[in-house]
């Protein structure tokens, strides 16, 4: 397994619609794309969130940061 980890430092008024989209919309968006045999997701510290995505191999990781990273980070930036 290979991990892909995002680190994110939210600020307090965004943090309860933050954890929703990363919960219902975001990962689930991720693992859809079929790169990822899974996600963890974990407040590290108050405002600060860890997503450690598994790849089984080097190449889905690859595939995943060619082909969906742009979408995936621009529909991030919409919503935050």
């Amino acid at each position: 397994m290979i991990a892909y980890e995002v680190v994110a430092d939210v600020e307090q008024a965004v943090d309860g619609r933050y954890m929703r989209y990363m919960r219902e919309t975001h990962i689930p968006e991720v693992l859809a794309t079929g790169c990822f045999q899974g996600a963890i997701f974990a407040r590290s510290s108050p405002g600060r969130y860890r997503t450690s995505y598994l790849a089984r191999t080097q190449a889905d990781l690859d595939r995943y940061l060619e082909m969906h990273t742009a979408a995936m980070r621009a529909d991030f930036a919409a919503h935050f």
